[in-house]
Order: C-alpha cells, then structure tokens, then sequence
C-alpha cells in the first residue's frame, strides 16, 4: 500500500512539473510574441525628448560624482565608468579611397584621407578592478586637427571627433529614467534593486538584466581582439547611425599573442604591450556604421534595442591602424588619465542623439570637470 501511495505521488508530482514546463513554456511564447508585436516599426527618425529629463540628469550628475568620490584610488580621482586604461595608444584612420559617396560624410568626406588619432582600450567597471573579472571593455577614440565648428561652444579649441564605444551592441537600460534609477541604486550597493526596483513585477527590468549579464563578459585575449560598439546613435549627416569597430587581423602582418597569464591584475595592458612594445606588431581595425532604417524597428530613444544587421548591416567607412609603439610608461599613463573622451567632442554632422547621448552631454562635462579639478597639482 505504501508502494502505491508513493506511485501515485510521484505520477502527481510528475504531471504537476509537466504542467509547471508547459505554462512556463507558453509564458516564454506569449512575452516573446508581445515583444516582437511591441517592438515592430516603424520608428521616428527624430529625437523625442521626455518631460522631466533636464531635472532627471542634474541628480544623475549628484551620482555620478558621488561614485567618482567612493572609488577614487588614494588621493587620485578616476572616472565614473571605465575607469582603468590598458593604456593609450596613437593611431590612424584612413578613410576608404573608394567610399560610397552616400557615406562621405563629416570627417569621412574626404576619400582616402587619414586622421591621426588617439585610442583609449579600457575595462568598463568605475572601480580598477582585475581583467580576469567579467566586463565589458571600452574603445574611445580621439581624432585629431579636425577642422570645422565643434558642437560644445566651451570648446571651440579642440579641433576633436571623438567616437566612444564598448564591446556589446545594445545597453541594459532604456532611457534616461531607467538610467537614474538603475545607477542610483548601483551607487547605494544595492546592486539587486538596479533591475528590480520594487515588488510589482510591472517593475522588473529582466529582459535588462540579461543584457547587463551579456554586458559583463569574460575577458578577451587582448583588446585588439575585441569589437566594440557605439549602441547609441549619431547623426550621419543627414541619416542617424551607429558605429562599430572590428578587428581586421588580416589587413595586418599576421601575429599569434603568446598566451598571457591571466591570473595578472593587468594582463590586457600587458597583452597589448606584448604585441605594440615588445613583438613591434601593429594592429588592426575597421570602422563601420550602421544607418538606421525608420521602417524599421531601430529607435533612437531606446539603448537597450539591438539594431538587427539584417534591417541595416554595417558599411565600412575607415580602416584604423595602431603602429608598434612604446606607450606603456609613467609619463604615458599619466597623460591618458588625464585625457578626457567625450561624443560630444565633435562636428555637427557627427551630432550624438538621443536620450541617453543628451545625459552625456551633461554628464561627462561634470565628471571631467569634477575630476580634473581634483586631480589638479
């Protein structure tokens, strides 16, 4: 009897977990068909600005620099995010001699022409923590002596295109409300209550929090193997665009890294050293964008959208090159630090757009200026 007694719990429990993976199943498809319903276009191809974003930003900017205060590195203040270089390395950009002339556009205008450059390689955390830890990594870029008016009156002379990227497409918030809360709660260690702001399951941001655990990857072999994107959208002249950069090994001589002992603090500056400073190899990448198709779901307001290559695929604009060099050096280091990389450093034709390239814009100018004024001699 007792034998029977536990057959019969066990076919109950067995048809309950068969009924618990069928409902599960048809949630999974039902989210999935609302999502993809949800997130069809067509889309604006223009900024749409929230009410309340001016007021949202000034207290994301009270954040941010309580973060620059909470992980500053003895008396030394570093930046809010992607806070620890693997160094910064000169370089140029060669625009394609055959572009498109759809594509000749700001500071890909001139066919052929080639910008020297300045590139940052980071890990994305605004603590310097080991690379070994799961991240997202960063590329900024700073081209050089570029002519024209710049789009910040403040800084008439910089005569600077900057193009900032990390290495995921798309970002684990929205928008600029979604950003507010997701880094205060960050800021405030409550790390769970980023994504997961309060009971109501309305509230949860799950589809977010897979990005952000996508985000946070295990660590390249170096950063010149690594594609970075610049998930928020620019101006493109007259089109909106994103940006990415991909390696292009084979535009350059052909080069194995040693294997590099990863359990190092600083193996990726060290990987970078390896193959710039030590092995005199150069390295290679292209540039692309990526031009936004309105009858297409690719919205401008909405980071956390991947914008399907199958909608868009990327077109390369410009080849970049980062000679062997020395660059790994106290005076060196010293001077990336220093060195502020900004979207909005740059041409109107490049203009970022955008909810989450207007909080940079304010952002970026308060934490650099925050930071520098500490930093000061």
């Amino acid at each position: 009897m007792l034998a029977r007694l536990w057959l019969r719990l066990g076919v109950f429990l067995g048809k309950t977990l068969l009924w618990l993976v069928g409902l599960g199943l048809l949630g999974w498809l039902l989210t999935t068909l609302w999502f993809a319903w949800q997130h069809s276009g067509p889309v604006s191809a223009d900024e749409q600005v929230p009410p309340g974003e001016a007021a949202m930003t000034q207290g994301i900017i009270q954040t941010a620099v309580r973060i620059v205060d909470q992980h500053r590195e003895g008396t030394r203040y570093l930046r809010d995010a992607h806070a620890k270089a693997h160094g910064c390395v000169k370089a140029q950009v060669s625009v394609l001699p055959d572009l498109d002339p759809a594509l000749r556009q700001g500071v890909f205008t001139e066919p052929g022409k080639t910008w020297q450059a300045m590139l940052r390689l980071s890990n994305g955390n605004a603590y310097p923590q080991f690379d070994s830890i799961r991240d997202a990594r960063g590329m900024a870029i700073k081209l050089l002596d570029v002519p024209g008016k710049q789009l910040l009156a403040n800084q008439q002379a910089r005569t600077e295109q900057d193009f900032v990227m990390f290495s995921h497409p798309n970002f684990f918030v929205s928008d600029v409300a979604e950003y507010a809360q997701n880094v205060g709660a960050q800021a405030d260690g409550k790390k769970v209550m980023a994504f997961f702001p309060s009971i109501d399951p309305r509230s949860w941001q799950v589809r977010h929090l897979f990005i952000a655990l996508a985000t946070l990857a295990p660590a390249p072999a170096s950063p010149t193997q690594t594609t970075y994107f610049s998930v928020s959208p620019y101006k493109f002249g007259a089109a909106n665009a994103k940006f990415r950069v991909a390696p292009d090994p084979q535009s350059c001589p052909h080069y194995d890294l040693p294997e590099q002992n990863q359990a190092l603090p600083n193996f990726l500056r060290s990987a970078l050293s390896q193959q710039l400073s030590t092995d005199r190899v150069e390295a290679c990448f292209v540039l692309q964008i990526q031009r936004q198709n309105p009858q297409k779901y690719m919205p401008i307001e909405d980071t956390s959208i991947e914008w399907k290559e199958n909608d868009a695929p990327y077109e390369t604009v410009a080849n970049i090159r980062i000679p062997a060099q020395d660059f790994d050096t106290p005076a060196l280091n010293l001077a990336c630090d220093n060195q502020s990389f900004n979207p909005w450093f740059g041409l109107e034709e490049h203009r970022p757009i955008g909810g989450i390239n207007r909080l940079r814009k304010a952002v970026y100018e308060a934490v650099s200026d925050y930071r520098h004024s500490r930093n000061a001699p």
